[in-house]
């Protein structure tokens, strides 16, 4: 089996960059994702697509769901036999976990796909924002995609590039827009060991499940408000919302706002948002006078800390 795991920060490209690669794809394909918050969001994103998909719970892969990466791994061999196995965890789930996870189940032979943001990179691996987060997941990727080309000057593309390079000088690199990859992937076999900084990442996760026929203008004023903070600091958020308009798919990444028809009907509208210093009371208020009927699932706190081998 194939085993191929895609790891990078939140809103880097990962779930684009899967559903790019799995689309008219002949081999028999699981994909493992583990989306945060409650309401998990990807797995329906790659069903649509007609791609397989089976979703972990929320939590992070790499620490308090380990354990469950591990026997999901088993069940999807024995259960579903696929020629390709592809795992995307959080973007704030360090790949250690996820590694040593494989190994234990068993899966001796993968490769590592990173992904960065190159409108972002430089900026914040020099700020020291995410601490050595970036490390774990640049070092141990064997082929790094520096997308979203299309959004920056050649100045920053090198900039990102040189960095990548400086921090891991064997990873192949390729240039990408929309994640969006043309080449043949070199064949599976991770070539370095297991690096683990040590790295934590901590986030706060809020989920809001609304009815059918809210009016779209709605969701787009609170993503609008989620962009521009206030809400507080938001990393990322996401929603699948069975508006007025029609069904819609929201994405929030780097303070930008991407909103398109959703190919499907949405059954269970949600949105899933995650950040630091997260505003639930004003988040609920702004919920309660746009969706009637709506409930408010308190996340947790997800983190990316390594955990000790299972």
């Amino acid at each position: 089996m194939k085993t191929t795991v895609v790891c990078g920060l939140l809103g880097s490209g990962k779930t684009t960059f899967i559903r790019n690669r799995l689309q008219n794809n002949s081999e028999k394909t699981v994909v493992l994702v583990n989306d945060f918050g409650k309401a998990g969001i990807d797995g329906e994103i790659f069903s649509a697509d007609g791609i397989e998909s089976v979703e972990l719970p929320s939590g992070c892969v790499c620490c308090t769901l380990k354990f469950d990466l591990i026997t999901s791994i088993t069940k999807i061999v024995k259960e579903f036999s696929p020629e390709h196995l592809v795992i995307e965890p959080s973007g704030i789930a360090s790949p250690v976990g996820v590694l040593e996870a494989l190994e234990s189940a068993g899966v001796k032979t993968y490769s590592v796909i990173g992904i960065v943001d190159v409108t972002e990179f430089v900026e914040l691996y020099e700020s020291g924002m995410y601490g050595r987060f970036f490390e774990d997941q640049v070092r141990n990727a064997d082929v790094i995609l520096v997308n979203k080309t299309d959004l920056a000057g050649e100045e920053t593309i090198l900039a990102a590039e040189k960095l990548v390079q400086s921090v891991n000088p064997g990873a192949i690199l390729f240039r990408t827009k929309n994640a969006v990859l043309s080449a043949e992937l070199p064949a599976a076999g991770h070539r370095s060991g297991i690096y683990s900084s040590g790295s934590h990442l901590a986030y706060e996760t809020v989920s809001l499940r609304v009815g059918s026929g809210v009016e779209l203008g709605r969701i787009e004023d609170l993503f609008d408000g989620l962009a521009l903070g206030r809400f507080g600091l938001v990393a990322r958020a996401k929603a699948l919302v069975q508006t007025d308009a029609g069904p819609f798919r929201f994405d929030l990444a780097s303070a930008r706002v991407d909103a398109a028809v959703f190919p499907s009907a949405v059954a269970d509208g949600r949105i899933v948002v995650i950040g630091r210093d997260l505003d639930r009371t004003a988040l609920h208020a702004a919920a309660g006078s746009a969706f009637p009927g709506f409930t408010l699932d308190q996340g947790g706190r997800e983190c990316g800390t390594p955990a000790a081998p299972v």
